[in-house]
């Protein structure tokens, strides 16, 4: 395992030697393409992450969690893995550190811990990846794609809970 990464570093040298490319400059050209790219994605980066941030620390995420329990209780969702599924939209570490609160707290084999598990697996950082394309992009009209997917990852919530409840029991 260890040796992967300097076997693949070989390979890419010797397939550049072999075709008579110049890796260095490759490398360099590459580097500078992808801090080009972060200089034009960043303002969108730190807003998506300051209001992940704030979004936990101000405590809104807990009152929304209260607000809509009711609502998950009817859907079935456990109001345990709701926080993961509203945050997870906004910020994939900041749901990482929820998700390992969960598995913390009940266990990894638990319904709460699996469910929690498998909405992290079935939904996106939705507005991170948006405010990333349209930064990039520089596309104004973001309201319908936003509508779209945030209602999909809803669904896929709602989804990844009933499976886990339909396959492993609950």
């Amino acid at each position: 395992m260890e040796y992967i990464m300097p076997g693949i570093i070989a390979a890419v040298l010797i397939l550049s030697a072999v075709r008579r490319k110049n890796a260095y400059g490759a490398f360099i050209n590459g580097a500078g393409s992808g801090l080009s790219m972060i200089k034009s994605i960043f303002p969108a980066l730190l807003c998506i992450m300051t209001a992940s941030s704030m979004l936990r620390a101000s405590g809104a995420l807990g009152l929304i969690t209260r607000l809509l329990s009711p609502l998950a209780d009817a859907a079935g969702i456990p109001a345990d893995v709701l926080p993961i599924a509203l945050l997870r939209p906004v910020s994939g570490g900041g749901s990482i550190g929820l998700l390992a609160d969960i598995l913390n707290t009940y266990g990894a084999d638990s319904f709460t811990g699996k469910a929690a598990s498998v909405i992290m697996g079935s939904t996106e950082t939705t507005l991170y990846c948006i405010s990333v394309y349209y930064a990039k992009t520089r596309a104004k009209s973001t309201g319908k794609i936003l509508a779209i997917a945030l209602t999909c990852d809803a669904a896929a919530a709602v989804g990844a809970v009933w499976a886990v409840r339909l396959f492993c029991g609950a």
